[in-house]
């Protein structure tokens, strides 16, 4: 690419499920002198559905990103496995920072939930940066019987072969959350997964399925709109966005304590500098007064400046990968 072209500070989103290769290529790809990083677009794979809470998340902070390193940013929702597809796809790409993994706590749950997973979280990638922690929340449909969570356990108990749970798959956050909601309460749920949260808020919505747990980057709006039926909030202090929604050790889970984390990834190998200029892009954007405005309403905030590290997250990555091996042993995709 000539030196001379001028940047471009838009933000393109890609909804084609087409080969990060094949994307790369088209797009001219990257891989010259770090120093002259970034010289064309960079693509921040997503692996999971548009519209879900993780693709929320990262549409919030692309477009400062992109202002920053004076490039496009295209978003590539890539699907499947509990989102071990986009990852697997991402550790084999070039380490040259010009394709970036955003992912959730899932990435630290795949190891434990995927034997056969085709790639080392802690090894075949170089930590970016956190970027947030999302509380989540109980929800159900809004003619769902239950008024309140102390009436949900009791329901819930009384009716386990019947009540059903939408989550997005083996892996997902809403997964995740159910494994500690049934550990909890002592039951065995009939789950229904979807292919992301977009498809399983829409049966929640439409009286389909019964209830579920999802971040508050997805249920807020319906919340507070009354679409929905809300018991609790899953951390330990409610949330500014939804202040009468009790926590769930304020409702008798204790035991049920979650928020999903995410962070951005690149390949292993990708040269110190240029994760260095995609971690500072990236605390710029966190710094962004609309992204702070933005995540307020949705019940979240930016993680603070200094957990925007490569050694930050890694950390977090390497805790969780323990302490969700323990938690889920025993329980592996199909």
């Amino acid at each position: 690419m000539a030196d001379d072209r001028p940047l471009r500070t838009s933000l393109r989103i890609g909804a084609a499920l087409t080969p990060l290769a094949m994307l790369a290529a088209a797009c001219g790809g990257g891989g010259g002198d770090p120093a002259d990083f970034p010289d064309d677009n960079i693509e921040i794979v997503v692996p999971f559905s548009a519209g879900g809470p993780t693709d929320t998340v990262t549409r919030m902070i692309a477009e400062p990103m992109s202002e920053e390193l004076g490039v496009e940013i295209i978003i590539q929702n890539v699907e499947g496995a509990g989102g071990t597809v986009a990852a697997g796809q991402v550790a084999e790409a070039d380490p040259d920072g010009y394709t970036v993994l955003m992912h959730h706590i899932g990435m630290s749950t795949a190891p434990t939930l995927y034997p056969d997973l085709p790639f080392d979280p802690l090894a075949d990638f170089q930590t970016v940066g956190l970027v947030t922690e999302v509380p989540m929340t109980i929800i159900a449909r809004k003619d769902f019987q239950p008024a309140t969570l102390e009436e949900l356990i009791s329901y819930v108990e009384a009716n386990e072969d019947k009540v059903t749970y939408a989550n997005a798959g083996i892996g997902s956050a809403s997964h995740l959350c159910g494994v500690l909601l049934q550990q909890a309460m002592g039951v065995k749920l009939q789950e229904v997964p979807y292919d992301g949260t977009a498809p399983a808020m829409a049966d929640i919505l439409g009286g389909q399925v019964d209830f579920m747990c999802d971040q508050t980057t997805n249920t807020t709006a319906q919340i507070n709109e009354g679409k929905v039926k809300a018991y609790a909030v899953t951390t330990t202090e409610r949330v500014e966005s939804l202040p009468d929604l009790p926590t769930t050790a304020e409702g008798g889970l204790a035991d049920v304590e979650v928020s999903v984390w995410h962070g951005l990834y690149v390949p292993a190998d990708t040269p110190e500098e240029v994760v260095t200029k995609l971690t500072d892009a990236l605390a710029a954007a966190l710094e962004d007064q609309s992204v702070i405005d933005e995540m307020a309403k949705l019940g979240t905030a930016p993680v603070e400046p200094e957990r925007v590290t490569p050694e930050e997250h890694t950390t977090v990555l390497e805790e969780q990968v323990a302490s969700w091996g323990e938690t889920l042993e025993g329980i592996e995709a199909e």
